[in-house]
C-alpha cells in the first residue's frame, strides 16, 4: 500500500514556523444520511480520494442510533471525508452533540453539506468550526445538491451525470494538490463570515412560518404490512416495530421512513407541512449550483 507523503507548513500568529511530514495511511467517510443522499456524495469523494492516493477506506455511518454508542477518533495520519444533510440552513441540531464528540487529533477534514436545491445556508460553515473544535484541519470541501426529501419535483435525480462529474473533478483535484503541493491547514472561511447564522424558519405558500415542529409522519393502515422497514430506518429510533403507526421519539422529519416504505404506507398530512412542500416546489425549481472550496496553498 503507497503512503501518501506531503509537506505541510504550520502557522502560528500568521508567522511561519517549520514544514512537516504528513503520511495520509486511511480515508474515512464518515456521514449522517437518513435516505441515502449523504452517503451518495460523501462515498464517491472518498472512493475517488483512495483510487488517487492508494490508501484504504473506512466507512463510518452514524445515520443509526445503535452506530452512534461510541465516538470517533482519528489521528495526523488520518484524511476525513464528514458529511451532514442541511437542516434548516444548518447541521440537524439532534446530531451535533456526535459531531462534537469526534476527536481529530490532528487529521485532515473535507466537510460536506448536502442540500436539497434550497440554500446551503451556514451548515458548511458550523460543519468547518467544528470539525476544527474537534481537533482536525480542514483543507477542502463543498456544498452539493441533491435531491429534496420533502418533494419528488425538486432537483429530482440530482446528483446527476453532470453534478457527479464535479464531485469527481473536486476530489481528484485535491488529490494532486495534496499530492504536489505544500498546504496550510487552517480554520476554513466558507462563507461571507465565520459566524453561523440562526435555524431557517419554514414559511409557508402564503409567505409566514410554517410551524410543523412536532409533526409525525402518518400510516396508511390498509397499505401497511408491518414489515419493520420503517422503524429499521429512523435515525431516532422513534418507530415502534412492533406498531408502526406509533412514532414514540423525536421526529426530525427526515423522511427515511417514508421514502423507504415499499407500500407508500408513511406520508405527512401536517398542514404546515404540505404548506411549506408546496412554497418549496412554488420558488426552488430551478437548478442550484453546488459550492466547492481548497485551502490548498
Amino acid at each position: 500500500m503507497r503512503k501518501l507523503v506531503g509537506r505541510a507548513i504550520r502557522y502560528k500568529n500568521k508567522k511561519k514556523i517549520e514544514p512537516y511530514e504528513v503520511k495520509i495511511k486511511r480515508i474515512a467517510a464518515v456521514y449522517f444520511s437518513p435516505t441515502g443522499n449523504t452517503a451518495g456524495i460523501v462515498s464517491q469523494i472518498a472512493n475517488t480520494l483512495c483510487a488517487e492516493l492508494g490508501t484504504q477506506l473506512e466507512i463510518m455511518d452514524y445515520t443509526l442510533p445503535q452506530n452512534r454508542e461510541a465516538g470517533l477518533n482519528f489521528d495526523e495520519n488520518d484524511l476525513v471525508v464528514w458529511g451532514t444533510p442541511v437542516y434548516a440552513g444548518r447541521v440537524p441540531n439532534k446530531l451535533l452533540y456526535y459531531l462534537r464528540c469526534a476527536r481529530g487529533n490532528g487529521a485532515l477534514a473535507v466537510p460536506v453539506a448536502v442540500f436539497g436545491n434550497r440554500d446551503w445556508g451556514s451548515c458548511l460553515q458550523e460543519l468547518v468550526n467544528e470539525l476544527e473544535k474537534d481537533g482536525f484541519h480542514t483543507i477542502a470541501g463543498g456544498a452539493f445538491v441533491s435531491a429534496h426529501v420533502f418533494s419528488d419535483k425538486i432537483a429530482t435525480c440530482r446528483p446527476d451525470a453532470a453534478d457527479k462529474e464535479e464531485i469527481q473533478a473536486f476530489a481528484k483535484n485535491l488529490a494532486d494538490k495534496i499530492r504536489s503541493r505544500d498546504f496550510v491547514p487552517r480554520t476554513a472561511e466558507v462563507g461571507v463570515t465565520k459566524a453561523v447564522g440562526a435555524y431557517y424558519t419554514p414559511l409557508g405558500i402564503d409567505g409566514k412560518p410554517a410551524l410543523f415542529l412536532k409533526a409525525t409522519p402518518k400510516t396508511d393502515a390498509k397499505k401497511c404490512v408491518k414489515c419493520g422497514l420503517c422503524a429499521a430506518v429512523c435515525p431516532m429510533g422513534s418507530i415502534s416495530k412492533e406498531q408502526p403507526p406509533k412514532v414514540t421519539g423525536i421526529c426530525i422529519k427526515c423522511q427515511a421512513c417514508v421514502l423507504a416504505c415499499p407500500n407508500k404506507a408513511k406520508y405527512m398530512d401536517d398542514p404546515a407541512f404540505l404548506s411549506h412542500k408546496a412554497m418549496l416546489e412554488q420558488n426552488y425549481m430551478k437548478r442550484a449550483a453546488n459550492k466547492i472550496f481548497y485551502l490548498i496553498a
